[in-house]
């Protein structure tokens, strides 16, 4: 199928970010019920609910979610636990994540509620846990009696519970033991579609090994399959996720990794096709959607027998995710690709479990909409509306996941209408019991169960983190364990419900660009994880041509003495109208957002993601400081005695010298400007000698946008410029970031002439900065983070990872994931958009890094091989405690020590001692720990479970201390003042005929 000219494939690209309004109205047609249907429908749905409730003490997750529901301190606990406590390896830290996780919640209150035994017996178990690990304070009889059994009693008793949690949640640690579970009496008449893995691979050797296991386990299904008369949709099959079989399943990476995985997925499905089995392509992000459909239809076009050889094998199948706005597209697609080939394709039809991590993303990259809807009814909606599609195809073999009863109702209604007997339903594995044995038993009905099988201490975690992540009080599971919703409410028609609010938008969930509300406009991003729109920048980037680089300055006084005229008349500009000027900027900005990306990758060696985020911090700083300065340039009143007016102004100081790093050459340059201008300020500012051109560049839009010549002189040149600029005596403040040495040069200029006066540095400087990981922590998260945040941008920003500080008992694991990891990254040039290492800035920085990276080849850890000239390759390097790193090499280049646990305290204080001040991560899910590291941690800025670099403008203000900076913070709410002075003006108003207001009061005596 050629994608250029296929119907369906354009019709996603239309939907994948179009109004959610506009894409529903398309939808509500086919997911309307007509009255007479409708009647049906409620009909049948009142008995499925009633076999529902009659089914709630039989399910464990149902009676779990009855007791410990998602938005109540005990469920949030319970599951946090879960998630993390079967793969901590020693007790000192299992201890502290039992005390984190279970001594706050009162449990107390679930005692005997439930009919089930083993909940209460479970209640009880965490009453017990409370009472051993419970606050201070809280001692009773209880804990004084269990607490002589101590810690190792209570953490063997939950490490009991979470593994029960396992056998709830996950079918199998073995496909061995999966499969006898299936066939057991609690899953009679079930089929099952086993899923062998939760987590995505991180390097090479983890796709090898889970393709391993997915061909071991169609092998074991098949054997099964043999002993049984049922046709192949009537037998266990298999579902594959594509993430696990390649580390690098991402859009820049298509070239390598679509190819790759379509020869994967063609041996898994030809092992299936032999075995009799069918296999199914799970549906992941929507930003691999388009891969994933290659992928599959390369795979489908090649023909396969059956295993007896009497057809072809109808085994190949797909997940579309409702929630997706391209849903109803996707399901016209299949049917499209299995007419092509001559096949009939499944198609199981889900919800969508990304939601929370889709919206973020959207917002996170100022992308003009959401590729989702944004209510579940909505996502109802377009779910009936793909199953109806589904009914009419009969290409298609319709398999539906669903525990929602209404869902199921209509479904049969629409089956009978159309006569088809040729789909199933799905379902969670502990999920939907009651819902759907009465139909499977006397109806004949097919149903099948979706079984996650792998070791608890692995699939667990995944399977808890999406509970977590979509156990949303509106779903119908959860609506369902609340006696207080009706079943009208529980069968309310999500048709009728999205067509009275016109198919709008949750009002909760404002489109990325509204983020800020009505503060400011949310910068404005590109779709990187698109190909098309990837391929355009690409192509615009390789066919740039960089301007001419300015002539260095040569009478540095002049672009002075300009400014300086200049100063009394912008300081008299009403604040509204510099602010307006900003506001232009950032547009101007925006429009230009294609040359100006370009000339990053070309002049700065920056990489294309890197670039687009760069230009969008720029905008951003100047939207931001424009809001900034009109709410604190207002007068302000003070309290004093009567007959007096006491009156505080913020004033602009003069000529501020801004120079800029060349990290950031286009974002922390103009980001200087425009606080400093925005204050009344004008500026002369000084680029690094690396990146004039982008200096030159950002100075024309500025004065495109109407700011003064005169406000915003541009000197060009290297350490003498500066030196000369920062000497002057008309210089009334220096905003600066680079490195310490520098800042002390120019502290000690400020003050070395007597004929200035004491003027302002704003210094923000280098840091050492540590990751700190205990054994609580995700290692798939962690690497991904610690990859992220040591080695993109080749290292080259302030905030980047220098020290990794990981607790010991998982340090051999940690970096056998990490080396694995790091051995997919792809170093080359910056502008190839599959590059995640390029150059560093310059020969000088290459030869000083390389320098120093040889000089402790002893000491390698991990090194990838050296590439093409000017690539310092990752590496990290062993050091035997925080204090043995002495500077910040400032690339990528990261050092790695170890920690005991219980020493969370001493290894914050070996890296404060360092001096440094700029970030510092933490990597743990004991909520007790991330407290204790931010009362102790002496930086700027703390990252707690997520990545240490990109910082956003207005929402994690950034700066450092102690060696790292003076504050205030860039993109923070202080960080104008320093910008400007304060004035008191203080008035007797009785010297010009007394205080009227006295006059006016009321004598009331």
């Amino acid at each position: 199928m050629n994608a250029l000219h296929d119907p369906a494939r354009t019709a996603m690209r239309d939907l994948h970010r179009a109004p959610e309004p506009a894409v529903l109205a398309s939808l509500l047609p086919a997911a309307t019920l007509d009255p007479a249907t409708r009647a049906a429908v409620e009909n049948r749905a009142l008995g499925l609910l009633a076999d529902l409730r009659a089914a709630q003490g039989s399910g464990w997750v149902n009676r779990f979610l009855q007791q410990y529901r998602l938005n109540t301190a005990e469920g949030v606990a319970l599951l946090s636990l879960a998630e993390a406590f079967l793969r901590v390896p020693d007790a000192t830290t299992a201890d502290l994540l039992i005390r984190d996780k279970l001594g706050a919640p009162d449990w107390s209150g679930h005692l005997g509620d439930s009919d089930s035994a083993l909940v209460n017996s479970a209640t009880w178990g965490l009453v017990i846990t409370r009472a051993v690990v419970g606050e201070e304070g809280r001692a009773s009889v209880l804990r004084r009696l269990i607490a002589r059994a101590g810690e190792p009693f209570v953490r063997q008793g939950v490490g009991a519970a979470m593994r029960l949690m396992g056998q709830v949640f996950v079918m199998g640690r073995t496909i061995e033991e999966a499969l006898a579970r299936a066939g057991d009496k609690d899953n009679r008449g079930f089929t099952a579609s086993f899923d062998m893995l939760g987590e995505a691979a991180r390097t090479a050797d983890d796709g090898q090994r889970y393709f391993a296991s997915y061909s071991a386990a169609i092998r074991a299904v098949g054997k099964d399959a043999a002993r049984s008369n049922a046709d192949m949709f009537g037998r266990h099959s298999i579902s594959v996720k594509l993430s696990a079989l390649h580390p690098r399943y991402e859009t820049a990476h298509a070239a390598i990794c679509v190819p790759e995985l379509t020869e994967m997925l063609h041996q898994l499905a030809d092992i299936a096709a032999q075995s009799g089995i069918g296999l199914t392509v799970d549906a992941e992000e929507q930003d691999r959607l388009d891969m994933s459909l290659e992928i599959i239809a390369a795979v489908a076009s090649r023909p396969r027998a059956n295993n007896s050889g009497d057809g072809v094998w109808n085994g190949l199948g797909m997940a579309v995710q409702a929630y997706g706005k391209r849903a109803r597209s996707v399901i016209t697609w299949a049917g499209d690709l299995a007419g092509t080939t001559g096949t009939q394709l499944a198609v199981r039809l889900v919800k969508g479990a990304y939601w929370d991590s889709e919206i973020k993303r959207a917002q996170e990259q100022g992308l003009s909409d959401y590729p989702l809807f944004t209510r579940k009814a909505a996502t109802d909606v377009s779910y009936m509306a793909c199953a109806r599609d589904m009914l009419a195809d009969p290409r298609l073999y319709p398999a539906f996941a669903t525990h929602n009863a209404l869902t199921v109702a209509t479904i049969l209604e629409w089956a009978k209408a159309a006569d088809r007997s040729d789909f199933e339903f799905q379902r969670l594995h502990g999920m939907g019991e009651g819902l759907f044995e009465r139909m499977v038993q006397d109806e004949g009905l097919r149903c099948r169960t979706y079984a996650p099988v792998g070791g608890h201490r692995d699939l667990l975690a995944y399977l808890v983190r999406r509970l977590l992540e979509n156990g949303a009080n509106s779903s119908f599971v959860h609506q369902l364990a609340d006696e207080n919703v009706s079943d009208a409410s529980l069968l309310a028609d999500p048709a009728l419900r999205i067509a009275a609010v016109a198919g709008a938008p949750h009002p909760s969930i404002p489109l990325p660009a509204a983020l800020y509300g009505n503060e400011r406009i949310n910068s404005t991003g590109i779709d990187l994880g698109d190909a098309q729109t990837l391929a355009a920048i690409a192509a615009h980037v390789a066919g740039y041509v960089l301007p001419v680089a300015p002539t260095p300055t040569g009478d540095v006084a002049a672009v002075l003495a300009a400014a300086h005229a200049a100063f009394a008349g912008w300081a008299r500009t009403d604040v509204a109208a510099r602010a307006a000027v900003l506001d232009r900027l950032a547009d101007l900005l925006e429009r230009d957002r294609a040359d100006l990306i370009a000339a990053l990758v070309i002049e700065a060696g920056k990489t294309i993601p890197d670039a687009q985020a760069e230009v969008r911090e720029a905008v951003d700083f100047c939207r931001y400081y424009a809001v900034q300065a009109q709410a604190i340039i207002v007068p302000t009143l003070l309290p004093g005695p009567t007959g007096e007016r006491n009156e505080l102004r913020l004033a602009p100081r003069g000529v501020f010298a801004a120079i800029a790093p060349w990290n950031f050459p286009l974002a922390i340059f103009l980001g200087q400007v425009a606080a400093a201008v925005v204050a009344g300020n004008s500026v002369v500012a000084k680029p690094a000698p690396q990146t004039p051109v982008i200096a030159a560049m950002a100075r024309a839009r500025a004065l495109e946008a109407g700011m003064p010549a005169g406000v915003f002189g541009l000197v060009i040149g290297g350490g003498d410029v500066g030196d000369a600029l920062v000497r002057d005596v008309r210089i009334m403040g220096v905003v600066f970031t680079g490195s310490t040495a520098t800042a002390r040069r120019i502290a000690r200029a400020l003050l070395d002439d007597d004929r200035r006066p004491l003027v302002p540095l704003i210094a923000e400087t280098g840091g050492i900065n540590a990751m700190i990981v205990d054994s609580t922590a995700l290692t798939e998260q962690v690497v991904a983070d610690v990859v992220t945040s040591a080695f993109r941008s080749a290292g080259q920003r302030c905030s980047a990872l220098r020290l990794l500080l990981v607790q010991e008992d998982v340090a051999d694991s940690t970096l056998a994931m990490l080396k694995g990891a790091m051995d997919c990254l792809v170093m080359g040039p910056p502008g190839d958009p599959a590059t995640d290492v390029g150059p560093v800035i310059d020969a000088a920085a290459y030869e000083r890094l390389e320098t120093y990276r040889q000089s402790q080849r002893a000491r390698w850890v991990h090194a990838l091989p050296a590439a093409q000239a000017g690539i310092v390759p990752p590496t990290i390097i062993r050091i035997d405690r925080p204090a043995d790193l002495h500077s910040e090499w400032f690339g990528p280049i990261l050092h790695v020590a170890t920690w005991q646990a219980g020493k969370l305290a001493e290894t914050v204080a070996a890296v404060n001692a360092l001096g440094y001040g700029l970030t510092m991560g933490l990597h743990s899910r004991i909520a007790s720990a991330a407290a204790e590291v931010a009362a102790l941690a002496e930086v700027g800025n703390l990252y707690v479970n997520r990545s240490m670099i990109g910082a956003v403008v207005g929402s994690q203000p950034f700066g450092g201390e102690g060696l790292s900076g003076t504050g205030f913070k860039a993109g923070g709410p202080h960080y104008l003042y320093r910008f400007l002075t304060e004035r008191t003006i203080s008035t007797d108003t009785t010297s010009a005929g007394g205080n009227a207001s006295l006059l006016s009061i009321e004598d009331i005596g």
